[in-house]
């Protein structure tokens, strides 16, 4: 069996004021003639489908597409939600899908049941698990202290009743200890770490959730990364497919990366006013890329945004590394943030954004939702 292994899509996702829809619409165009010459038996996508629970119009009709174009090929999609879905949402018409070899997982009720594939080497099992918070599990399993994501994990596992005899696959959306974060990835303290060896029963785990391709401990545990760069943080990052080839049960599965190369690059440009400006310095280069400029003037250029942005139309941000900002940041001894609610900080952040605070109606629905948040955590 030979499969691409993607994930974290994110459609619908902006890059501050930027839309992002054609540059994922090139990337799926990219992958989907991957796939076409390539022939994998299949495309498994490891959750973070939509950057949003409510995704955009533009962000449903791009995924119908990329299915449709792998339905096209013949291959068959194995798709599971992820943190920054709604599982409800993505599963939609699942039942209707799979009839057309399109498998999605819907939100979890206890019970997970394998996709039986089969190829020279006889069965396979696909399992598809979708985003899990010990929240979810913890009303299926009322005999077991679930108290952390990995109890949880370990929980759900354990009652999957996998068939070592056979292949088996598993498709999951989670944080396990060791891998590297970027800015796109936010945790609190250690609490969704789960520990490797609850997965030692897959033949590969096909993870999604961070963002730089990365495999924890072995090689088919294994992070495929976003398709994109998706903040200036992963703008070292190397994206692309994971192709996986899987032999028989003895065989360590054989994994290859294909290189995605997307319209607009993700960087960082550092340098004098000047220095930036100067057509030498620039002709050649793609201008059209999102750019973090870092100026290193010791006087701050008038207006240097809107200058900036004539010749770097896609720049993201500006900001100054020189004598003032330097210490400016050494004389900084607390947090901003520090001893303020959550609602007070969105409140901030939104009006920071938008220019105007939030409604009432705004306010009551934010403090609504952390009230839900904080109770799932606690409990």
């Amino acid at each position: 069996m030979k499969f691409f292994h993607i994930s974290d899509l994110h459609l619908g996702k902006r890059l501050k004021a930027f839309s992002l829809i054609e540059d994922q619409q090139d990337i799926l165009i990219k992958i989907a003639e991957l796939a076409k010459e390539h022939k994998p038996d299949a495309v498994l996508i490891a959750g973070d489908v939509f950057d949003k629970p409510t995704p955009s119009i533009e962000a449903i009709q791009l995924l119908d597409r990329f299915l449709v174009w792998l339905n096209e090929l013949g291959i068959v999609v194995f798709m599971i939600s992820g943190n920054h879905d709604s599982a409800e949402r993505v599963s939609f018409a699942a039942d209707l899908l799979k009839n057309s070899n399109v498998h999605i997982v819907p939100s979890y009720n206890g019970k997970i049941e394998p996709i039986r594939f089969f190829d020279d080497y006889g069965d396979v099992f696909i399992w598809m698990l979708p985003y899990l918070r010990p929240a979810i599990v913890r009303k299926h399993f009322e005999d077991r202290e679930i108290s952390s994501y990995n109890d949880a994990l370990s929980a759900v596992i354990s009652n999957m009743q996998t068939d070592a005899s056979v292949r088996n696959v598993l498709i999951a959306h989670q944080f396990i200890t060791g891998g590297e974060t970027s800015d796109e990835e936010i945790y609190v303290g250690n609490s969704e770490n789960i520990d490797s060896s609850v997965f030692a029963d897959f033949d590969y785990v096909a993870l999604g959730h961070l963002h730089r391709p990365q495999y924890i401990e072995r090689e088919s545990l294994r992070y495929c990364g976003s398709p994109l760069k998706y903040s200036l943080s992963e703008a070292n990052h190397d994206k692309t497919v994971t192709v996986v080839d899987m032999a028989d049960k003895i065989e360590t599965p054989k994994i290859s990366l294909l290189p995605l190369n997307p319209i607009h690059d993700v960087r960082e440009i550092r340098g004098t006013y000047a220095e930036i400006m100067n057509r030498k310095n620039y002709r050649g280069t793609n201008i059209d890329d999102f750019v973090h400029i870092v100026l290193t003037d010791e006087d701050e250029e008038f207006d240097a945004m809107a200058k900036l942005r004539a010749v770097y139309p896609n720049l993201l941000d500006l900001v100054y590394d020189n004598t003032r900002t330097q210490t400016e940041f050494s004389l900084e001894t607390t947090n901003p943030a520090e001893g303020k609610m959550p609602l007070e900080l969105l409140g901030e952040f939104y009006e920071n954004q938008n220019g105007i605070p939030m409604s009432e109606e705004q306010l009551t629905y934010a403090e609504n939702l952390f009230t839900e948040i904080f109770k799932e955590i606690i409990l």
